[in-house]
């Protein structure tokens, strides 16, 4: 069993797994939502629209975490904005908000005299480098999450099936979907300096779509997204020793194959007769 454990015996690699499980856990809070209401492209765009404020920081010398944190937030804003124009939809809005954030931030970061380092590092990240510092700051972002997840969870699930239902109820549902983008923001802001846009960007989406099948309740599919973002982080991991590939890249494509294998699955157990389906202790 030494090809199974041998890796995680490496410190380095315990800090990347406790940092993948953490940014796991975040994901699957906000990307249940995020999957549920049909919110990828927003999630893109959030998690790309921090390039200006991570290349202001990172040019200043300044804390890459406050300036995806300022740069996230007029994202948020922009998008509000813009979803408020009656004759503009939402996705353009998004869309428009998405290049015109990302065009800014490749400007502000060609500047810079390590260019293609600081743009690899900003998509990709690096699950290795991990530090105990980094570890804290995502243990602090789960809390909140968590918290803001109770918290507005019945507003949430009103917003995500019926939004005139909700606003009927008085659970107001711009608030409830102002609380919605911050909790995104949150996710994305804790994780992308660990892990990198992209990965975070997998691991947001991937886990709940793969569990959605399966789940009937929303906290089912937030545990079951939990549980595979794990999975694919302790895989991902295995996989990058071994093999000798890029760690983040192959804890997203992990999560991906997740994914396929869970659709491919359910689609085959949609097909089968009604008969097979049922246990023996149906019969009874």
């Amino acid at each position: 069993m030494e090809w199974l454990t041998g890796p995680f015996e490496v410190a380095f690699v315990q800090r990347a797994l406790w940092g993948g499980v953490l940014v796991s856990l975040i994901c699957a809070l906000a990307g249940t939502w995020v999957v549920l209401r049909g919110m990828a492209f927003l999630g893109d765009a959030m998690s790309h629209g921090m390039l200006p404020g991570v290349a202001v920081a990172s040019l200043l010398g300044g804390n890459l975490l406050v300036g995806a944190a300022v740069s996230a937030a007029a994202m948020a804003l922009g998008i509000t904005a813009l979803g408020r124009a009656p004759r503009l939809s939402h996705d353009t809005g998004i869309g428009l908000l998405f290049v015109g954030m990302l065009a800014l931030g490749v400007i502000i970061v060609s500047r810079s005299q390590s260019f293609a380092v600081d743009l690899t590092g900003f998509l990709f990240g690096d699950v290795l480098a991990v530090r105990e510092s980094d570890l804290a700051h995502l243990a602090v972002a789960l809390g909140i999450a968590l918290a803001v997840s109770v918290v507005g969870h019945r507003p949430f699930v009103a917003l995500a099936f019926d939004e005139r239902k909700a606003r009927t109820l008085g659970l107001r549902p711009r608030s409830a979907h102002a609380a919605l983008l911050g909790l995104l923001t949150l996710a994305i802001v804790a994780s992308f300096h660990v892990v990198g846009t992209l990965l975070v960007f997998g691991l947001l989406i991937a886990p709940p779509a793969t569990a959605l099948p399966w789940a009937r309740r929303i906290p089912a599919i937030m545990a079951g997204a939990a549980c595979l973002g794990t999975s694919a982080t302790f895989l991902g991991l295995l996989l990058s020793w071994h093999l000798g590939t890029a760690a983040g890249a192959t804890i997203a494509a992990v999560a991906v194959a997740q994914f396929l294998l869970s659709h491919l699955a359910a689609g085959l157990r949609g097909r089968l007769p009604l008969s097979a389906r049922l246990s023996p202790t149906h019969d009874r």
